[in-house]
């Protein structure tokens, strides 16, 4: 057969079940290994992981601090926003924590650092099950699912993160109660705050693929707007700390992220609506 007569959207030779185990279990070991190695590189440099990033938000000279202090002067507000005390100490109170400590947050820098191999070997995985118009139409899956879950990531730590351990960690009930605040509990802020924006951020790669199998439309997202609303104040309350700020800078870009996934849903139905019309003409 010629070649320009070759069927591209032809199956590939059709597997078995344990030949897709098999492959998918090859998926699953590079995954591991990407995993070990930049959770490895990331526990040989503790001094950049905790003292240029984890424990950066807890310097008055951080960039988020400097920059609100540039803001302030430039709208003259008050000079309150130039002065920011971290009156607390961080201690270990445990003879295991530090180590254990490092052990936990290597993995969420290998994993973070990896995300873009992850989806990736995923999209590897999928891609020959699907049609060469299907893997037009995702081809920006890689870039964008990674992207989205950089710039949460970036939210969480630059904007979330300092504004969070700023209100904790100055407030106090009583003069008398000093602020010892132990590593696991000052890391597991950081690193909650920061993991879990980078999912939430995710929000419009899922309404892509929702809308692509024709489960969300934008008719229905408008519908349930208000509802949407309730559950993005309910998600910024369970991962941002018990303060009104923190949950309200989380719920704006939250809402901001809803609308734009409204947008993504009716490209998606634009798409298919599209390619119905040339279906039904040929």
């Amino acid at each position: 057969m010629p070649i320009d007569q070759v069927d591209v959207d032809a199956p590939e030779k059709e597997m078995s079940f344990w030949e897709h185990l098999e492959e998918l279990r090859w998926h699953i070991i590079r995954i591991l290994i990407v995993l070990g190695i930049t959770s490895t590189v990331a526990f040989l440099y503790p001094e950049i992981i905790y003292d240029k990033i984890l424990l950066g938000p807890k310097d008055p000279n951080f960039i988020t601090y400097r920059l609100l202090c540039k803001a302030a002067q430039h709208f003259h507000f008050d000079e309150s926003f130039c002065h920011f005390k971290l009156d607390f100490e961080i201690v270990s109170r445990e003879l295991s924590e530090q180590l254990s400590n490092q052990f936990w947050i290597s993995f969420c820098v290998g994993l973070i650092v990896a995300f873009p191999y992850f989806i990736w070997e995923i999209w590897r995985f999928v891609s020959p099950a699907l049609k060469s118009t299907e893997r037009k139409y995702t081809s920006g899956v890689i870039f964008f699912t990674s992207f989205f879950m950089f710039i949460g990531v970036c939210f969480g730590y630059f904007v979330l993160t300092p504004m969070s351990v700023n209100f904790l960690g100055n407030y106090s009930i009583s003069d008398q109660v000093k602020r010892l605040i132990s590593l696991e509990s000052y890391i597991s802020l950081v690193s909650t705050l920061t993991l879990a924006s980078g999912l939430v951020f995710e929000l419009p790669m899922l309404v892509y693929f929702l809308a692509k199998i024709g489960i969300l439309t934008p008719q229905l997202m408008r519908k349930y707007r208000r509802w949407a609303v309730i559950i993005i104040l309910i998600i910024a309350a369970a991962i941002t700390p018990p303060d009104v700020v923190s949950q309200t800078i989380m719920s704006i870009p939250l809402y901001g992220l809803y609308e734009f996934s409204i947008f993504i849903a009716v490209y998606v139905k634009r798409k298919k609506d599209k390619e119905n019309q040339k279906a039904s003409w040929a």
